[in-house]
């Protein structure tokens, strides 16, 4: 399992136009063969902070999916950029 996970941030203003321009996306991400989870949403705390969560089966399906996703450009500049890709081998309730 891949899990793809951290923020970016735009200028607060611009913020929920950035949010709003991937919602088609994550519709369609989240019917795609492999993907268990994604999101893109406005961080409640930070007024410039966009959170990005994703769940993959592997690495595969993701590729197939970024090759056919067609990601909006926005125009709106990402200030700072911290998402990384982590892979999971395991998997258990945290509580």
């Amino acid at each position: 399992m891949l899990i793809i996970a951290g923020y970016v941030t735009v200028d607060p203003a611009e913020r929920d136009t950035f949010v709003e321009a991937h919602h088609d996306l994550l519709r369609r991400a989240r019917q795609a063969p492999g993907c268990l989870d994604v999101a893109i949403s406005a961080d409640p705390v930070d007024p410039a902070r966009v959170n990005n969560f994703e769940r993959w089966k592997s690495r595969e399906q993701l590729d197939a999916w970024r090759a056919v996703a067609n990601a909006p450009n926005t125009g709106i500049t990402m200030t700072h950029v911290a998402v990384s890709m982590y892979t999971a081998t395991d998997e258990r309730p945290p509580f």
